[in-house]
């Protein structure tokens, strides 16, 4: 029996004729892998190439290919016959890659910049820190009337009707309260560098 071979592009148009012994023919066709680890040696190359021709990434190709092998890996066992191994685990490739393709709910897009809005910059935590302490010794300036209310207020983010009613007091005071130690806050010079 003689089986064609191209040998390179510039041949293409003349192949080679190979004769394939009895023993060899006969290993083909009875192809048999004794472990999963030979199987993968095996034929890891020509699956990879598989993979790669379902996805655009070759390293998303290779996460396809390692998903499918170790569903057949999960299912070694249960296959009766290890010539159609190559078979299964190209299913398992395309299975898996629909239900990746089914699963991804927001499109990914590649971009050359970030889409961060321009002038937004991180600030230094040292400076924020510093920020917080000076607002912390400001707010333990006021009275201990008016501070309980801005913690409850903008601290503890408690609307003016929950803040009256944690102290016992009416709307009105709390909102003549929280105005007149903004005030203050507003006046305190250790704050003057954050207006």
């Amino acid at each position: 029996m003689t089986t064609p071979v191209c040998t390179s592009a510039s041949k293409a148009a003349a192949p080679v004729t190979r004769t394939l012994s009895p023993s060899t023919l006969s290993s083909l066709t009875n192809l048999s892998y004794p472990s999963f680890s030979a199987y993968v040696k095996a034929r890891q190359p020509v699956l990879l190439r598989t993979a790669r021709s379902l996805t655009a990434n070759p390293s998303d190709a290779e996460d396809l290919l390692q998903t499918a092998l170790a569903k057949t890996y999960v299912a070694w066992e249960r296959i009766e016959d290890h010539r159609a191994l190559d078979g299964y685990v190209r299913r398992a490739l395309l299975n898996t890659r629909t239900s990746q393709w089914r699963k991804r709910k927001v499109d990914e897009f590649a971009c050359d910049e970030l889409p961060e809005p321009d002038g937004v910059q991180s600030a230094d935590p040292a400076e924020q820190q510093a920020l917080h302490d000076a607002m912390w010794r400001a707010i333990t300036k006021l009275p201990a009337r008016q501070r309980a209310m801005v913690v409850l207020r903008y601290y503890e983010d408690l609307s003016e009707v929950q803040t009256a009613e944690v102290l016992g007091v009416s709307v009105g005071t709390v909102k003549s309260a929280v105005s007149r130690a903004l005030g203050k806050l507003r006046e305190d010079p250790e704050l003057e560098p954050v207006r």
